[in-house]
């Protein structure tokens, strides 16, 4: 069982759709997203690298509420791991992924192959500054470099209308913002809550590598945000003592090694001493050899705040 935080409903009248198409060339998606926008039509793209879950698949599900055609592309994209990390164990299981795609009604699958995105001779980078230095970019140098230079691919290749991103992978949505306003690129980015399992713990398709105990001790993430959301909902408003909590969940599971918990503005990424405005309490950390990330978006609400988790 699966629950989105915050979801909502919207109003959808799209006729039927014909069986998915599975596209593997630069050349052919743009063929056809290039018709689709001829014709009209509000091309949607929600951006993946497969292993789906149901996080993934709530991306689709509100796209299709939204857009006519969706794309779903799956590419595990090489340029955004470093040399010590998973890019040749990552779980690829295209076929699975195919099958879910088609029964949820997705119009088109784009799986290309590392040679088309980057062909020989492909000497080009995307660098979003400052936004991209800190929490994820220097535990994993190169990492958002990588991430910037495929979105800003698949944004050209499909030039959809909206595309769509969990707020999971909370910087690095706002630096796709930053990429995509600082660009003028024409596509809106639709960002969507975090998908949990009953017992809290982030979907992700990293999960898969946990094994029984380290899957129990992975919801010390959730629960250490939980544990700062009561702190806020009584009042409290100090960033230190916040983390201190935050602390305190982290430090009971000797399982877990972590890597930084912090509370930023949500525009900057930037450490704030106190709630003001929107912030993200966000935490990274490794337990056993997989490293899992988790956020809580904390936003003015009155003269209170609101605590998504």
């Amino acid at each position: 069982m699966f629950f989105v935080n915050g979801a909502k409903e919207l109003a959808t009248d799209f006729p039927s759709r014909p069986p998915m198409e599975t596209i593997h060339t630069v050349a052919w998606m743009k063929q056809v997203a290039a018709e689709a926008r001829q014709n009209g039509q509000i091309l949607g793209l929600v951006p993946t690298m497969g292993a789906l879950h149901e996080g993934h698949l709530s991306l689709v599900r509100v796209a299709q509420q939204r857009c006519s055609p969706i794309v779903v592309s799956i590419f595990v994209n090489p340029k955004q791991f470093g040399p010590t990390e998973d890019f040749q164990k990552y779980p690829r299981t295209l076929d699975a992924d195919r099958a879910l795609l088609e029964k949820l009604g997705a119009d088109y699958l784009f799986a290309p192959r590392a040679d088309e995105m980057y062909p020989a001779g492909f000497r080009t980078a995307v660098v979003v500054e400052e936004l991209g230095e800190r929490l994820e970019g220097r535990s994993r140098p190169g990492h958002f470099r990588g991430v910037t230079t495929v979105v800003l691919k698949l944004l050209e290749v499909v030039q959809p209308r909206l595309a769509f991103f969990g707020r999971k992978d909370a910087q690095q949505v706002r630096i796709i913002q930053q990429m995509t306003g600082d660009l003028n690129l024409d596509t809106e980015i639709v960002v969507l809550p975090i998908v949990r399992e009953v017992d809290g713990l982030a979907l992700s398709s990293r999960n898969a590598y946990l094994n029984a105990g380290e899957r129990a001790a992975a919801t010390v993430l959730y629960r250490s945000l939980e544990a700062a959301r009561r702190e806020i909902a009584a009042g409290e408003r100090d960033a230190a003592h916040l983390l201190q909590e935050v602390h305190r969940v982290i430090d009971s599971e000797p399982n877990l090694a972590l890597d930084y918990a912090e509370i930023v503005d949500a525009d900057t990424f930037e450490p704030v001493l106190s709630l003001r405005n929107t912030c993200y309490a966000l935490i990274a950390a490794r337990i056993g050899a997989t490293r899992l990330i988790d956020n809580a978006l904390i936003e003015p609400a009155g003269q209170s705040f609101e605590v998504t988790l």
